[in-house]
């Protein structure tokens, strides 16, 4: 393994340890073979013709221009199928499943260009405290109580992942139309009784399409790779593919399309979602087996030795590392959620003209980005050794940010803040990655990688509703935060030491916990 090695013999740090069984460790992959023949899909091979060429064109400028644009359009599509196939990634099925992800991403940056005015920014005034309490009442609050259920459904839901994860496009597809069917094109809006339950809609199906990754991702785990460069190879196409092209398509579609009064944006939303539902079905079967999974769960309760207190259904509890990590990555991604929403209010309440705000926007999403593309480059290259204390320290250096961004309430070190924060993110996330795979059974990861995606994912809307609900003025809504993120971050060194604030949360329980529930037998020496 590249960065945090999983086979061999026990460690000295009483780490599980997985022998491997033939060319991988995942089980469920078919055997790979490597002389596989040609899929009708394959692109055919090209061969080279000079410009004008054919019949003896005259060669023009027109046709010059065109044969080198063609040119590089093959260079650039040679370029990411060769990213996204690299390491086996076309047979194991990651390739099939990278697709749908950037196709998500590409949606939720294209939803957010087509209500940046009239759900963003339309509440963020001072004197709209009405509207922001509306949108945190309709989206945010619903979603932190649908938030923890979607683990759990994951747990129960057999052979229907594919179809699940082509439902939250479909989905989307829906409520896409539904807004472009009541947009008003003379004022550029939609009726607040369309607008807040699909902003709710479009966050619900985003995250839960996280959450369903998430499981699904350990199933289609290359031979000669392993999750931590999975998941940083899935947030790179993300990021890159889908947020970045994504969004500045559907804004150059919003612009063009405005001008006759038409919300460009939507359109290039339905296009992806459909294009996302039929990418999604192309995932391998084989993500669908689940026989012999052991579902796991955040509590523990000594390692199931008590008879009377044992769950007739086995459980696997999170090891000490495990739980120390969640914490410390729910600290980051509240701070996450509040840099999502927070700059965009204080843009708006800025008084100094259009250009004053996109500075506020613009800088502060060019550190998110940055921070972001090298906290994953960087991670995909760090040996996570000690993932848990690699964790306690990007909490830490989150929240020292966050502090001092309080104390000058400057937008520069608010910045830097964001550039730091979207770092530690990236390399925090790569750390649990590796802590779920080291110290967990092979037939619990794929349930502990959607429980751990959805606290992550409700963690952010906490951050998010803090800055919803702070006034618009940089040092009193990162004083707000600071004071959240303590909190995260005493639980997050309290679980590191062995202990926890919260009974049964914490990591008061060994790095290897044993299995709970069921036979008796079941959970006799498993550590």
């Amino acid at each position: 393994m590249a960065n945090y090695p999983s086979d061999g013999g026990a460690g000295s740090n009483g780490r599980r340890q997985h022998p491997p069984s033939g060319p991988s460790a995942n089980r469920w992959l078919p055997p790979l073979d490597e002389d596989t023949p040609r899929r009708h899909t394959d692109p055919p091979p090209r061969t080279r013709s000079g410009v004008g060429s054919s019949a003896g064109e005259k060669v023009t400028v027109t046709r010059a221009a065109a044969q080198r644009s063609r040119e590089m359009g093959n260079k650039m599509y040679d370029l990411v199928h060769r990213a996204a196939t690299a390491d086996g990634a076309d047979k194991s099925g990651l390739t099939a499943l990278t697709w749908p992800v950037v196709a998500s991403s590409a949606v939720d940056a294209a939803m957010a260009v087509a209500l940046a005015n009239t759900l963003f920014f339309a509440a963020a005034s001072g004197e709209s405290k009405g509207k922001v309490a509306l949108y945190l009442l309709i989206t945010i609050a619903p979603f932190a109580v649908i938030a923890p259920l979607i683990g759990p459904a994951l747990d129960r839901l057999q052979h229907g992942r594919r179809v699940a994860l082509a439902m939250s496009f479909a989905l989307r597809t829906v409520l896409a139309v539904v807004l472009i069917a009541n947009y008003d094109g003379a004022t550029g809006s939609y009726p607040s009784w369309v607008l807040y339950p699909c902003a709710l809609g479009m966050m619900v199906l985003s995250k839960s399409f996280s959450v369903l990754r998430s499981a699904v991702t350990p199933r289609v785990l290359p031979p000669t790779i392993d999750l931590v460069r999975v998941n940083s190879r899935l947030t790179m196409f993300s990021l890159l593919g889908g947020t970045m092209a994504g969004g500045a398509i559907a804004a150059g579609a919003e612009y063009l399309l405005n001008m006759a009064e038409l919300p460009g944006a939507l359109y290039v939303l339905v296009a992806v979602t459909v294009a996302g539902a039929v990418l999604s079905m192309r995932i391998p079967k084989w993500v669908e087996v689940t026989a012999g999974e052991v579902p796991t769960t955040l509590s523990y309760h000594g390692g199931g030795t008590e008879v009377l207190r044992r769950p007739a259904t086995q459980r696997q509890p999170l090891g000490r590392n495990i739980i120390t990590s969640l914490w410390g990555n729910c600290t980051i991604k509240a701070m996450v959620g509040f840099l999502f929403l927070y700059p965009a209010f204080v843009a708006k309440s800025h008084g100094d003209g259009g250009w004053e705000q996109l500075r506020i926007l613009g800088l502060i999403g060019a550190a998110a980005g940055i921070g972001n593309f090298v906290g994953n480059f960087t991670a995909a290259r760090l040996k996570l050794g000690r993932p848990s204390l690699l964790v306690t320290r990007a909490a830490i250096a989150v929240t020292v940010m966050a502090l001092a961004a309080a104390v000058f309430g400057n937008l520069l070190v608010a910045a830097l803040a964001t550039l730091v924060t979207s770092g530690a993110s990236a390399i925090a996330k790569a750390s649990l990655d590796a802590s779920l795979q080291d110290d967990l059974p092979e037939k619990s990861r794929a349930s502990a990688f959607g429980r751990s995606e959805s606290l992550l994912q409700l963690a952010w809307v906490l951050g998010g509703a803090t800055g919803v609900l702070i006034y618009p003025q940089l040092w009193i809504g990162f004083t707000t935060i600071t004071a959240v993120l303590i909190i995260g971050l005493a639980q997050t060194l309290v679980s590191y030491n062995g202990g926890s604030l919260i009974p049964g949360f914490g990591g008061n329980r060994p790095v290897l916990a044993a299995t709970e529930g069921g036979p008796v037998a079941a959970s006799s020496g498993r550590r």
